[in-house]
């Protein structure tokens, strides 16, 4: 405690030299994180909620995200500490952004020559950038909290960054599709895009009643789903590379190197070296709370796939057509906004046990209504149902991403990339069996997972109940009250 004590008089003197708006400038840099993963993900997002419906044709679009996420994996293992440790976390951040423009280029001419290797660059950029990401949030917390002398503890700063950090990604949902919908509408004259489509019975071929394509054949359940015009696609990628390009200005620019607070954390990434950090990452998967981590967060990586790939063509797109998959999806960013902004408020009053649980049950009790609801044409139907999903989709972002901060203190580039591992994991399953499984069995296996996910959640929090109520206040309280008022 005395050692805790020190280190924090030296980590506060250190941040008061350098100014007394210092703790604006971080919410500073959490607003410019925020704006330019907004901007990068408005691209990223606009593009892949198409692609299983732009290409069809030999499952390419669901086979580039397997190739994401699957990179993603093998990332995750190799890559964040040792390009962390190489780079720092702000040019971590720039560097991986760079990664993801030939996806989007890929665009202009997609094929599996192009849309495959350009996917595994995502991938491999996608595990840095989101272990970067969440150190980064991590350790600007804590020197938020240092810089109020504690009165504003760690644990809850870490829940309310990442609920601001949230704020701005889910708005790359809305942005994304609201993009996407204005230029693939231009010059549309109905909600359907060919005769083919309009005599299918939408109510028994669309949502959970959906067929894998393998299955389609000879059943008369495929639906021939109309491209736009390659003028618009040829618009809509120019204008996602150019809000990738901004992205990675705007933190080259705009954020703070973590060499800025230094003081803060001698953590044991700056006490190691490289190769050492990779075997405490994959060391980290014999932790037992990392192990029961792993179940929910494979479920954020299966629902968000779903939501992605299988919404997207099994119900919208096979009900309404491809242009009103933006417009769907819409409701989806907007809802995830609103779980971020508030789900640090609602956890403040309720518990966090006690939302996950209810979110449980609500994501649970839609997943059911799914399972037997017949699709319709009124696409009002189609943004409700996929705005509940954002709702939990952002409870289950902030509260799992901000758990793995907390606990584990000081080892968060491990803990981060195992997050990102186990939930690149769940994408991989959903969409390397998406040619091959119905719809309804898909829901019943998002729905099985996320209650075993549940569970593992649960036994987290009993054995923290436990230590709580054994050492009072020792697991989640860095400072003991007494010592910040001496």
């Amino acid at each position: 405690m005395q050692e805790d004590a020190s280190a924090d008089a030296a980590a506060l003197e250190a941040i008061e030299k350098l100014g007394p708006r210092e703790k604006w400038r971080i919410v500073k840099n959490i607003a410019v994180l925020g704006f330019a993963f907004m901007i990068h993900f408005t691209a990223f997002h606009g593009t892949s909620n198409l692609q299983s419906s732009l290409h069809n044709d030999g499952s390419l679009g669901a086979y580039t995200l397997a190739s994401i996420y699957g990179s993603l994996i093998v990332s995750n293992l190799f890559l964040p500490v040792l390009v962390i440790r190489l780079l720092g976390c702000k040019w971590t951040i720039v560097v991986s952004f760079v990664a993801y423009m030939p996806y989007i280029a890929a665009q202009f001419y997609p094929s599996f020559g192009t849309l495959i290797p350009s996917g595994l660059a995502v991938g491999f950029g996608g595990g840095p950038l989101w272990c970067a990401k969440c150190t980064y949030l991590s350790i600007i917390a804590e020197a938020f909290s240092i810089a109020t002398r504690r009165k504003v503890k760690t644990e809850f700063l870490i829940v309310k960054f990442f609920s601001l950090f949230f704020v701005f990604y889910q708005l790359a949902q809305v942005l994304g599709n609201l993009i996407s919908f204005t230029v693939l509408s231009q010059g549309e004259s109905g909600a359907f895009g060919n005769e083919t489509q309009s005599t299918v019975n939408v109510s028994e071929t669309c949502g959970a009643n959906y067929l894998a394509p393998i299955h389609q054949e000879g059943q008369g359940a495929g639906i021939d789903l109309k491209r736009p015009e390659p003028e618009q696609l040829n618009m809509l990628t120019g204008i996602f590379l150019g809000c990738m390009v901004a992205a990675s200005l705007s933190v080259a620019v705009g954020v703070d190197s973590l060499k800025r607070y230094r003081m803060v954390r001698a953590g044991i990434a700056n006490q190691v070296s490289g190769m050492r950090m990779l075997a405490i990452t994959l060391r980290q998967l014999g932790n037992k709370y990392q192990l029961l981590l792993l179940p929910i967060t494979a479920f954020i990586g299966v629902e968000q796939a779903f939501i992605a790939v299988d919404f997207t063509k099994s119900f919208v797109a096979c009900g309404l057509g491809i242009s009103y998959i933006g417009y769907a999806m819409i409701s989806f960013g907007l809802a995830n906004t609103v779980a971020a902004a508030f789900t640090p408020y609602v956890t403040k009053h309720l518990g966090r046990r006690v939302l996950v649980l209810v979110t449980a049950l609500f994501h649970a009790a839609l997943i059911v209504f799914m399972l037997l609801w017949k699709p319709t044409d009124e696409y009002y139907k189609y943004s409700i149902i996929v705005a509940c999903w954002g709702l939990a989709d952002g409870v289950w972002l902030i509260q799992i991403n901000s758990l793995s901060g907390i606990l584990f203190p000081g080892n968060e580039e491990a803990a981060f990339s195992n997050f990102r591992l186990w939930e690149a994991s769940g994408s991989v399953i959903m969409y390397a069996t998406s040619p091959f499984l119905s719809t309804f069995q898909k829901l019943l296996f998002v729905l099985v997972i996320m209650i075993v996910g549940t569970i593992g959640f649960g036994l987290i929090e009993l054995m923290e109940y436990r230590i709580k109520r054994a050492e009072v206040g020792k697991r989640f309280e860095p400072v003991s009250q007494e010592l910040n008022e001496n």
